[in-house]
């Protein structure tokens, strides 16, 4: 069935340059509508002679791939007036894809195809459209489109192929318009072209149309909306534009992230778990002259009491004074406990003992204890005050408020403080006197008995009072804590009472043998007109008594150190040891006189 039947020519077949072969000779050229309707017209003559022009293309199209229509002007003699005639049927014709016939209905170029495969059928639910060629950007005035050289050998009195032989002249086309081709057939074609065609105008040469050369493979840019071609330059510029337009895009973008990231690492200190930076392990040793050394050294000797007495309890601190088992404290630490009390000692490593009163005395303020079962005890060194000097180093060991071992440092602030502590007795008889050392280092409730050590770990004092800021200068009186006010009794007088009650259970005082007036609020300490026990208030035979002091008389100075009380004149005496000798500055009737004596004894009942 299928035989005859042209090849289906393609539509993507590529289209052809060469000049296209010389007509078929056959029935098709030249038809009885040609010769037997010349009386028709021009109309006729122009269907007709188009007619035969596409049955001979579709002949063509029967040897394999068929060409693009070319552009007018290949009829001989085509003019204003046979278009007018026959433009709008011929174009009518084109556009519906056939030749417009009377009386035929109009033919398609090509067999229908029985699958209706765009764009031969009719389009498919799924069919692309078919590719829309566009030529160049035409200028505003039109194109000229140059004749086209028709093809040799064609019949001499009629069809396309002579009317194209005579020549056509080159036509203006409108913007964006594509001519028709109307062909001219016989004599009325010829004619027609003999009237319309100026004889002047010269055929334009054989310059083939934009596009009988399109590919729509080739690299060159196509042209859809008419726009001018983009320059390299522009292109450049435009890629530079972008660039930069990322560039700045990215370093927003970057400067976000990094803010929102810096942000939370600040907040959170990191993506990850937190480790902490942290030094290493370094050898325990410290020198033996910084705090650290002094305090290692000395706080073996160093104990904690705790007393409990019937009426009474307390803590205070004390230190071993050899490997006997003594130990010196304050007097009011072990008062609490009487006769009958109990004292309990914890050394710094934790181990207990208990404790007895060895001997005690008011008015130093200084008491020793004794533990038994003990050993291994490490006594703490003793120094000399009288080398202390303003502004030395020192350290306080203690339990202050209960809170053993404490260490605290400081410097010795002052030499040869007059206080007295004490008093809760009416009758004086526990008032201490003592010519202490002032330090700056923290002392409080607790640290009573407790040592003050130098640079080299050595005891030069017994830690005693505290200037709290509500009770005056008291021995744990107030609860205030430390000022800065710290008194300690010097070791050298702390060491010839420990030796006394160690010995012989009590301790002796430095006496001049003299009652005074401690009523007296002028400057000096004064001799009372009465003793105490209503006898004269010098003793006959003492010490005073021997360097000629008489009632009335107002001590100044001991020594050459300016004394300003009784008090203060007591505690420069109790400085002392007995048999010392001493130079006292008397004022009688108002005249200064100087005395030697030495120093008497007595108990420190």
């Amino acid at each position: 069935m299928d035989e005859g039947k042209p090849t289906k020519p393609k539509w993507w077949s590529r289209p052809r340059t060469h000049a296209p072969d010389s007509a078929p000779t056959g029935s098709d050229s030249v038809g009885s509508e040609s010769t037997g309707s010349d009386s028709a017209g021009s109309d006729s003559a122009g269907s007709d002679s188009r007619g035969s022009a596409m049955d001979g293309f579709r002949g063509r199209a029967m040897e394999g791939d068929f060409e693009l229509a070319k552009p007018a002007g290949a009829g001989a003699g085509v003019g204003p007036g046979a278009v007018a005639g026959s433009a709008g049927e011929q174009v009518a014709g084109e556009m519906s894809g056939g030749v417009s016939v009377p009386g035929e209905r109009a033919r398609p170029l090509h067999d229908p195809d029985p699958y209706s495969t765009p764009p031969y059928g009719g389009p498919g639910p799924w069919a692309p459209a078919p590719p829309v060629q566009h030529p160049g950007a035409t200028p505003a005035r039109g194109t000229a489109v140059p004749a086209v050289t028709p093809p040799q050998g064609g019949a001499a009195g009629g069809g396309p192929e002579a009317a194209a032989a005579q020549g056509a002249p080159s036509t203006v086309m409108p913007l964006g318009y594509e001519p028709a081709v109307i062909p001219a057939h016989g004599a009325a074609g010829q004619g027609a072209a003999a009237q319309h065609t100026p004889a002047q105008h010269t055929p334009a040469p054989n310059v083939p149309a934009p596009w009988q050369h399109y590919d729509p493979w080739a690299a060159a840019p196509l042209q859809q909306n008419g726009a001018a071609v983009e320059t390299q330059s522009g292109r450049r510029k435009r890629t530079k534009t972008a660039l930069v337009l990322a560039a700045v895009l990215l370093a927003l973008v970057s400067g976000g992230v990094g803010g929102a990231v810096g942000a939370y690492l600040e907040r959170n200190g990191g993506l990850d778990d937190v480790e902490l930076p942290q030094a290493g392990t370094e050898a325990k040793g410290r020198a033996s002259d910084s705090v650290a050394g002094i305090a290692a050294s000395a706080l073996p000797s160093v104990v904690t009491l705790h007393v409990r007495g019937s009426e009474a309890q307390g803590t205070g601190t004390g230190f071993v004074l050899d490997e006997r088992g003594h130990i010196l404290t304050n007097n009011h630490v072990v008062e609490p406990a009487g006769g009958s009390g109990e004292i309990s000692v914890t050394f710094s490593g934790g181990e207990t003992a208990k404790a007895k009163v060895v001997g005690r005395d008011s008015g130093y303020d200084l008491a020793v204890v004794k533990v038994t079962g003990v050993s291994g005890l490490k006594a703490l060194p003793l120094g000399n005050s009288d080398n202390v000097q303003v502004g030395d180093p020192v350290v306080a060991i203690g339990a202050p408020f209960d809170l053993e071992n404490t260490v605290t440092a400081g410097i010795i602030s002052a030499k040869e403080r007059p206080i007295t502590a004490g008093g809760e007795e009416g009758d004086g008889s526990d008032i201490s006197y003592v010519d202490a050392l002032q330090t700056d280092a923290p002392i409080n409730p607790g640290n009573s008995g407790g040592p003050l050590v130098d640079s080299k770990a050595r005891v030069i004092g017994i830690n005693s009072a505290i200037r709290s800021a509500d009770s005056g200068s008291d021995l744990e009186g107030g609860q205030s804590g430390s000022i800065g006010l710290g008194f300690a009794i010097p070791i050298n007088q702390g060491k010839r009472v420990a030796e006394e009650l160690i010995n012989t259970g009590k301790a002796t005082h430095p006496v001049i043998g003299v009652t005074l007036d401690m009523d007296y609020t002028g400057d000096g300490a004064r001799v009372g007109a009465k003793g105490n026990d209503g006898g004269p208030p010098v003793n006959q035979g003492g010490p005073g008594d021997r360097a000629g002091i008489e009632a009335g008389d107002v001590i100044t100075e001991v020594d050459g150190q300016r004394v300003h009380s009784g008090e203060e004149l007591i505690v420069k005496i109790r400085a002392h040891r007995p048999g010392d000798r001493l130079e006292l500055t008397l004022e009688r009737d108002g005249k200064e006189r100087k005395v030697t004596l030495v120093l008497g004894s007595a108990d420190g009942d």
